[in-house]
C-alpha cells in the first residue's frame, strides 16, 4: 500500500448524479493530495439498465468537471471470468456453498417471520449438505445460488472507518448471503471486491449507504486472502424533507448536466459539492484547485448528513443558494476575457450573439460584461437577466413595474421628456446623462430617484442593477431614447 489507489465505480443507469460526482471529486482530491492514482471503473453488469448513452453521459460529465482519471475506464463485464473464478475459489476453499432452496420456499419462510414480527435470516438449510446430496440435486437439474459461509463461532467483523470510527458487526447478525445468482451471474458484493483486489485499491471512499455492505465485503476479502483497504464512508445528501437526493425523486436538478446547461462553471460546482459533507476546519468556502487539494483530508469529512437546499415546487429556486453564491463568486472575479469566451455559446444559443463582439464592438462587449456580472450567478443569467443589453425584446420584472412605475403614473409624461433631453445631448456619456436627468428632476420638483428608477425599469426591465448612469451610457443613446419614448406601454 505504498501507492494510494482509489476508484470511482459508477453504474451506467442514468446521467452523472451530483452525489456520484461528489464521490468522484472526493476520490480525485484524495489521489491528488497523495500523488496517487484514480481508477475509473464502469460497473455495467446490470445489462437491462446499463446504456451507452449513460456511459457517455458519465464520461462527459467527469470531463466537463475536470475530473481526470489515471486508469480506465474499465468495464466490469470485461472481468466476468475473474468474478466466476473467485466464486469457484470460495466454493473450493469451503467459504461458500450451493443453496438449492426454492424462491417460493424462502418467500414462505420470510412471510412466516414477518407474521411473527421477527427479522428474517436465511436458516442455512443447505449449508451442510453432503457431497452426495449436492450431486443428487444437481443431477435433478435443481437451480441453485451460491452463498457465502459466514463464520458460526462467536466473533464479529471489526474495522475502523475513517469517518464513522470503529464499526463492529457480530457474525450472528449476518446471514449467509448470496454471492452468485441462480443464473450464474455474481452479485455486486462479490464483483466489487474482486475488482478492487485486482485494481489494487488501497482506500475505498464512498457514500454512507455502502456502509451496510462493508462487513460482508470484508469477509470476502479475508476468504480470498487479500489485504483490506481503508474505508471512508461519506454522509448522505438529503433534501429539505430529509429524503436522500436521487435521480428518481428529484429529476434533472441533481444531474451534473443540468448545472452545465444553466451556466455553472465546473470549478464552481466542484467547490460547492465538496462542501456537502466536508469542511477544512475553518470558515472557508472558496478554494482554488491547489488550495482544495492541499486542504482535503478524510478527517474533514463530516458524520452528519448534508442538506441540499432545493424546493422542487418552486420554479425560481433553480438550485441551492450556496451553490449559486459560490458560482457567482467565480463569475464576479474571473478575467473578463475568460468570461467572454464562456458566455459566447450561451448568447449564441439564445440568438443574442453578434460577430462584432469579437471585432469592432469587442471593447463594448467586455465593458458590458464587467458592468453587469456582479449581480449574476450563472452564465445563463446573461441571456435572461441581461437580455436588455443585447436585444430590444426582454422581459420586465413585475416587481419593478409595481415599485418604480405604477406608484408614479406621471412618469408616462416624464420619461419621454427625459428621452428628449438625452437625444439632444451633443456629447452622450455618463456625466452628461446624469446632469440631464438630475436637471429634469429638479425642474419637475421630484426626487431624482423617481425618474432614475423609472428609467431603469423601462430601459432594462429590472428592479435593481448597476449604477444607472453607467447603464445608460453602456446601452447607448439610440437604444435608451427609443425605450424611454416607448414607455407609454407601461401605463396603458
Amino acid at each position: 500500500m505504498s501507492e494510494v489507489r482509489v476508484r470511482f465505480p459508477p453504474s451506467p443507469t442514468g446521467y452523472l448524479h451530483i452525489g456520484g460526482a461528489r464521490t468522484a471529486i472526493y476520490n480525485w482530491l484524495f489521489a491528488k493530495k497523495h500523488n496517487g492514482k484514480l481508477v475509473l471503473r464502469i460497473e455495467d453488469t446490470d445489462a437491462e439498465r446499463s446504456t451507452q448513452e449513460s456511459i457517455d453521459g458519465i464520461l462527459d460529465g467527469l470531463r466537463w468537471l475536470g475530473i481526470t482519471w489515471d486508469e480506465g475506464p474499465y468495464f466490469q463485464t470485461e472481468f466476468a471470468a475473474d468474478h466466476a473464478a473467485a466464486a469457484q475459489r470460495l466454493l473450493d476453499t469451503g467459504h461458500a456453498y450451493k443453496c438449492f432452496c426454492a424462491k417460493e420456499e424462502l418467500d414462505a419462510k420470510r412471510d412466516t417471520a414477518m407474521d411473527a414480527k421477527q427479522d428474517y435470516k436465511y436458516d442455512k438449510t443447505c449449508r451442510n449438505l453432503s457431497a452426495q446430496e449436492i450431486e443428487a440435486r444437481e443431477a435433478a437439474g435443481l437451480p441453485f445460488v451460491i452463498r457465502f459461509k459466514v463464520p458460526e463461532e462467536d466473533g464479529a467483523v471489526v474495522f475502523e472507518d475513517q469517518v464513522y470510527g470503529r464499526i463492529e458487526r457480530n457474525y450472528a447478525d449476518i446471514e449467509d448471503f448470496v454471492i452468485v445468482r441462480s443464473n450464474g451471474k455474481p452479485l455486486y458484493l462479490l464483483c466489487n471486491v474482486v475488482d478492487d483486489i485486482r485494481d489494487r485499491i488501497t482506500h475505498i471512499i464512498r457514500g454512507q449507504d455502502g456502509l451496510a455492505n462493508t462487513p460482508r465485503q470484508i469477509l470476502i476479502y479475508r476468504a480470498l486472502g487479500a489485504q483490506l483497504p481503508i474505508f471512508a464512508h461519506m454522509p448522505l445528501t438529503l433534501d429539505l424533507q430529509k429524503r436522500k437526493i436521487s435521480k428518481r425523486s428529484h429529476g434533472e436538478i441533481v444531474a451534473v448536466q443540468y448545472y452545465r446547461k444553466i451556466g455553472f462553471l465546473p470549478w464552481g460546482l466542484i467547490n460547492f459539492l465538496v462542501l456537502l459533507g466536508w469542511s477544512s476546519g475553518d470558515d472557508r468556502e472558496i478554494f482554488s484547485q491547489e488550495e482544495l487539494i492541499a486542504a482535503f483530508s478524510l478527517e474533514g469529512i463530516n458524520r452528519s448528513n448534508s442538506i441540499f437546499n432545493y424546493k422542487k415546487d418552486d420554479p425560481k429556486f433553480i438550485t441551492d443558494p450556496k451553490a449559486l453564491n459560490i458560482n457567482g463568486h467565480y463569475l464576479h472575479t474571473m478575467p473578463v476575457e475568460e468570461m467572454a469566451t464562456l458566455t459566447q455559446p450561451f448568447l449564441a444559443e439564445a440568438g443574442l450573439w453578434d460577430a462584432a463582439y469579437e471585432g469592432s464592438r469587442r471593447d463594448w462587449f467586455l465593458n458590458t460584461l464587467t458592468l453587469i456580472r456582479d449581480r449574476y450567478y450563472t452564465l445563463a443569467d446573461f441571456t435572461t437577466l441581461g437580455r436588455a443589453y443585447f436585444a430590444d425584446d426582454f422581459e420586465v420584472e413585475e416587481r419593478a413595474v409595481e415599485k418604480n412605475l405604477a406608484k408614479n403614473p406621471l412618469l408616462a409624461e416624464w420619461l419621454p421628456l427625459l428621452a428628449d433631453r438625452l437625444a439632444a445631448l451633443p456629447d452622450y456619456n455618463r456625466e452628461t446623462v446624469e446632469t440631464a436627468a438630475r436637471t429634469l428632476a429638479e425642474e419637475l420638483t421630484i426626487k431624482p430617484g423617481i425618474l432614475i428608477n423609472g428609467a431603469r425599469t423601462v430601459v432594462t426591465g429590472c428592479l435593481a442593477g448597476p449604477g444607472m448612469f453607467e447603464v445608460l451610457e453602456t446601452l447607448g443613446k439610440d437604444r435608451v431614447v427609443k425605450r424611454l419614448k416607448g414607455s407609454s406601454r407601461f401605463f396603458a
